[in-house]
């Protein structure tokens, strides 16, 4: 008489799909070890009671190797030259005294920046209530602590538009070449290499020299 031997492991049923549970691990959390540089930074800036604002500005954009957008800041000024626009193409307009600074807006990049692509302007009230602005003509003195917040980046473009028929020509050139130096048709230049641009390529129209 012949008797079958039956395994046991073959009659139970194996289970399908993932463990329970599973889909509730907790995943480890992205680190970023490297900044974008792309990307942007918020700063809050604080510059001292009897110091040039302008000039820290500046010392803090070559020191750090970084663009600083000049979003807004808060505090006191004393003694300002402004240049306001007028008919014959600008004045230059002292204010004796101390003055609120209202807004405070424009940017400042590290060197070898040619002049005219960085700058300040400013909005200042008085102690009548006069409000009065334009752009910043030598030093902005703080006079008392003067916090600037300010978005910070390390990496700019520069475009030049509109595009001129000989640099039309050059582009229909390079065209066979990748376009990592193009957007939209318009030459693109990084900021490593927009600076050593000739200043006749970065201005256009009059240029109107101001004597303080």
């Amino acid at each position: 008489m012949k008797t079958a031997n039956f395994d046991a492991s073959e009659n139970v049923r194996r289970p399908r799909g993932r463990p329970a549970g599973s889909k509730n691990k907790p995943k480890p959390p992205i680190i970023i070890t490297r900044e974008s540089a792309n990307s942007l930074k918020a700063q809050a800036i604080e510059v001292k009671s009897g110091c040039d604002i302008t000039e820290s500005l500046g010392t803090f954009a070559r020191r750090n190797q970084r663009g600083v957008c000049v979003l807004n800041a808060t505090g006191w000024v004393a003694n300002v030259n402004l240049r306001q626009p007028t008919s014959s193409g600008g004045s230059i307009v002292t204010l004796h005294g101390r003055f609120e600074i209202l807004s405070l807006l424009g940017s400042m990049l590290p060197p070898p920046a040619p002049p005219g692509v960085a700058g300040l302007s400013v909005y200042l009230a008085g102690a009548q209530g006069q409000v009065v602005g334009g752009s910043v003509v030598g030093a902005l003195i703080a006079s008392g602590p003067v916090v600037i917040m300010a978005a910070t980046f390390t990496n700019a473009t520069f475009d030049r538009v509109p595009v001129e028929e000989e640099e039309e020509e050059e582009d229909d050139i390079a065209a066979a070449a990748p376009y990592q130096n193009c957007r939209n048709g318009v030459h693109v230049e990084a900021a490593d290499q927009i600076y050593g641009i000739p200043q006749n390529l970065l201005t256009s129209g009059k240029k109107n020299e101001l004597k303080l």
